[in-house]
């Protein structure tokens, strides 16, 4: 092989390698943020259970409410 050859192997090899460095780095990233998002899922879920457990009937606006005797 040419020198001229050699080096472009060289470089694609080099370029390969950091391709694959970055995407395993990606990858890593992207299942630590899933794991989050689904961690946040449960909470929001949980929260919800509990606000509605605790005051079922606050959560209907006070304009549905009927107005007082006096009106």
């Amino acid at each position: 092989m040419t020198q001229k050859l050699e080096n472009k192997i060289d470089n694609l090899e080099a370029q390969l390698a950091f391709q694959e460095d970055t995407i395993a780095t990606l990858n890593d990233a992207l299942v630590s943020q899933q794991q989050q998002i689904s961690l946040l899922e449960k909470q929001v879920a949980l929260l919800a259970r509990k606000v509605k457990e605790a005051q079922p009937d606050s959560l209907i606006p006070q304009s549905m409410e009927t107005p007082p005797p006096h009106y």
